[in-house]
């Protein structure tokens, strides 16, 4: 059995989907972060840097990995599925992987925060970060073009990137114009057990869609009051 320790973030939703491709037995624990749950001395001890998502698998002798890149490689490696043996396939795999982890996931995070969370507006910022991750959104429609998934078969590279790329029009920025990826993340939405990874936890807000303003307002001013909890406290 597998502990999960999560949230409902695109982070956290590219291991629950994961488990539930690979069909692996976990337990969900939820962390709230309004009572900065994830900085307490308990899971410090499973994830030194205080953020989800992390697991422990119990039948590798309570194994703790943090980072959700490498709980992937983690999931993946155990059960021989979702990246190749092959050197060179499992290598494409991880390019595009890391393409998410330091590119996507940290342009779309800034896109966030200074789009939807920061008090003050500061366009250049927003400018910035939602020129730069549109950008990347281009590197994948191009790529995608001429390939059904990001390296080879489905892998946890697609999962990595689709839980982030899946939520654009909460950061701000459309997919219009880039047919290859529209495909594509239609594709993965498709999956059932991406239906279910996505639900664990559901959102509390739907980051797919950006049709009630208002629902939008309270969302973002909670989701605010979370972040400069976490910047107060150690």
């Amino acid at each position: 059995m597998i502990d999960l320790y999560t949230a409902a973030t695109p982070n956290g939703h590219k291991v629950s989907i994961a488990l539930e491709e690979l069909e692996l037995p976990y337990t969900l624990k939820i962390l709230d972060f309004a009572k900065n749950e994830q900085k307490q001395p308990d899971f410090l001890a499973i994830n030194p840097n205080g953020r989800i998502p992390a697991i422990v698998d119990h039948a590798e002798d309570d194994f703790a990995v943090f980072e959700s890149g490498a709980i992937l490689i983690y999931l993946a490696e155990k059960t021989g599925q979702l990246i190749p043996s092959d050197m060179k396939g499992r290598s494409l795999v991880l390019q595009w992987l890391m393409f998410q982890m330091g590119g996507i996931g940290p342009m779309m995070g800034q896109a966030n925060v200074f789009f939807r969370y920061f008090p003050e507006k500061i366009q250049a910022a927003i400018d910035r970060y939602q020129g730069e991750s549109r950008r990347l959104f281009r590197v994948l429609d191009g790529h995608l073009k001429d390939h059904e998934y990001l390296a080879g078969d489905y892998s946890i590279a697609d999962i990595a990137n689709w839980a982030w790329v899946r939520t654009h029009k909460w950061s701000g920025v459309t997919v219009d114009e880039l047919p290859h990826l529209q495909r594509w993340i239609e594709a993965i939405r498709a999956r059932p057990a991406v239906q279910r990874g996505i639900l664990a936890p559901p959102s509390a807000r739907d980051l797919t869609h950006n049709d009630n303003e208002e629902q939008a307002r309270k969302f973002s001013l909670e989701a605010r009051s979370m972040i400069e909890m976490g910047q107060s406290k150690p």
